[in-house]
Order: structure tokens, then C-alpha cells, then sequence
């Protein structure tokens, strides 16, 4: 499905009901929204997996501006604030109040920009495998511990430069240290791409941002997910975020033998700790 939103037009899909019979009520779930990794991704990668909690919420995926089955667009509009703001616009557009927003990696950083510039209107967010501000020195360090110098040189490579040279080496030798199990195949030839909005991010804001001041604006309950062997987004990212969110607000959840995202290389344990906060 696609809806028009602020100057663009969003690819969603829906899992699960959001009110479900239950005897005599309709009882209503929470709307859980699921933004992607990336960018230059898109929604299926949470898919078959997040079907998991199609009883606890209702899914909906959403392909980021410039991303997957979303218009295109132009490189100007490809920042955290445009995309932030498009959630925001996609929930009033729909009438989504208090969502669940679970943001994996890339799409962390944009559930951390939307819950800034629009504090007041997530019900929870949920951080997984993601960061506030890039730490190149966590990343080539947790790569050189996983992969040797080989990985490292790779990352120095690519993240010096992020573009089609970079990338196949990057891809070879780095991509396996991501997580702990093997990735499923098809998944990469499911996925929708865009090349030229990952290396537009990933030379650009990605290296610049810096999300941690603005969390002191969260106020909604924080789940922080975190693998012990994720390269890209270090573990130490996380207690930045969980410590940059006030109040008590944000708790983290550490994973041993989990990369990034620790639903796929732990889903029972991941699963179990997303239930639990969605029904708290």
C-alpha cells in the first residue's frame, strides 16, 4: 500500500489486527511501527520473523523516504529530519496515536530524530542495534576483535569512502561479521534497493550526527537492544543512548553471542524481551 505523505508518497504494509475479538470486546492493540535498517534497504528484512508478535501488536512496516517501494525523491530531502518528520506525518495521516516505534539500527537513528522533534507523540520507542553517534574507533575496533586486520582494513576502507569501490570488499569480509548466525539467503534477493541513498547517508550525516543532547527530550518509555558482538553499532552506543534519555525512561538489554539485531541471532530471547515491553 502506499499513502501520500507531506511531498511524497510511503510503501506500508499491515500485519494483525489492531482491535481483536476477544469474547464479547474488542480489545486494542498497541500499533507497533517497524522502521528498517539501512539506508538503501527496505521492510523485508523483518519478515517472516516479526510475525512473531502479530498477536501481541499490530505490525506495520514502512519503507523509509527514497527507500524500497517508497518514492525515490531526491538527495536534499535523504536526512534524519525529513525522515522523522515523514513518520510523524504517516501516523497523522493514518490517525496512529501513541505508537510503538521500533527503529533497527538506521532506523533507530530516525526513531531517536522523530522522538526529538515530536516528543510528545510516541507511546514507547524501541532501539535496537542502533546508534547516536557514530564512534569509527568502537567500529574498526570491534571488527579487528571479530574479523582480524583484514576486517578492519576493509571498514577503514569503506567508511573512509562509502561507494560502489568500497563496497564489494566491505561486503565480503565485513557483512559475515554483522551477526553470529548466518543470514538467510534470500533476504538479500527480497530486499528492494537503493545504492545511492546508502552512500549518500553513509559518507554524510551518518558520520556527522549527534542524537545524544536531543534525547534529553525523550519522554516516552525506552527499550535499548544490544548485541556483545555487534561491529557496526558497539554495545558501547547503546549505554550512550540508554544514559542520554532522562528519567529513567530508557533500560538496556544486553545479548551475549548477538550481533546486529539480536532477534535474528537470538529471536527467542529478543522476542521475548520486545512481548514484554510492548505488554508493559
Amino acid at each position: 500500500m502506499r499513502i501520500q505523505v507531506r511531498d511524497t508518497t510511503l510503501f506500508f504494509d499491515v500485519e494483525g489486527l489492531k482491535l481483536a475479538p476477544e469474547g464479547p470486546e474488542l480489545a486494542e492493540r498497541p500499533t507497533l511501527i517497524l522502521l528498517h535498517g539501512g539506508p538503501g534497504f527496505d521492510h523485508s528484512s523483518f519478515k517472516p520473523s516479526f510475525s512473531a508478535l502479530r498477536d501481541a501488536a499490530q505490525l506495520v512496516y514502512l519503507d523509509h523516504r527514497g527507500n524500497g517501494r517508497s518514492e525515490r525523491d531526491s538527495e536534499e530531502r535523504w536526512t534524519l529530519d525529513e525522515w522523522a518528520d515523514d513518520l510523524h506525518a504517516f501516523c497523522q495521516a493514518l490517525e496512529i496515536e501513541k505508537p510503538v516505534v521500533l527503529g533497527q539500527s538506521f532506523g533507530g537513528m530516525v526513531a531517536m530524530a522523530y522522538a526529538i522533534r515530536h516528543p510528545e507523540h510516541p507511546g514507547k520507542l524501541i532501539l535496537s542495534s542502533t546508534t547516536a553517534k557514530t564512534r569509527l574507533d568502537r567500529v574498526y575496533a570491534t571488527f579487528e576483535r571479530l574479523g582480524g586486520e583484514e576486517a578492519r582494513a576493509a571498514a577503514e576502507a569503506y567508511w573512509s569512502a562509502p561507494g560502489p569501490e568500497t563496497l564489494p570488499d566491505y561486503a565480503r569480509v565485513c557483512f559475515p561479521l554483522y551477526n553470529t548466525k548466518p543470514a538467510d539467503p534470500d533476504t538479500n534477493k527480497r530486499t528492494k534497493w537503493n545504492f545511492d541513498v546508502m552512500f549518500h547517508f553513509g559518507g554524510g550525516e551518518d558520520l556527522t550526527m549527534d542524537l545524544l543532547p536531543g534525547l534529553a527530550k525523550v519522554q516516552c518509555p525506552t527499550l535499548v537492544l544490544a548485541g556483545e558482538d555487534d561491529p557496526i553499532t558497539p554495545v558501547g552506543d547503546a549505554e550512550d543512548i540508554t544514559a542520554a534519555i532522562p528519567d529513567g525512561h530508557a533500560r538496556l538489554e544486553r545479548f551475549d553471542g548477538c550481533g546486529h539485531g539480536v532477534f535474528r541471532d537470538d529471536p527467542d530471547a529478543g522476542f521475548d524481551a520486545i512481548r514484554r515491553f510492548l505488554l508493559e
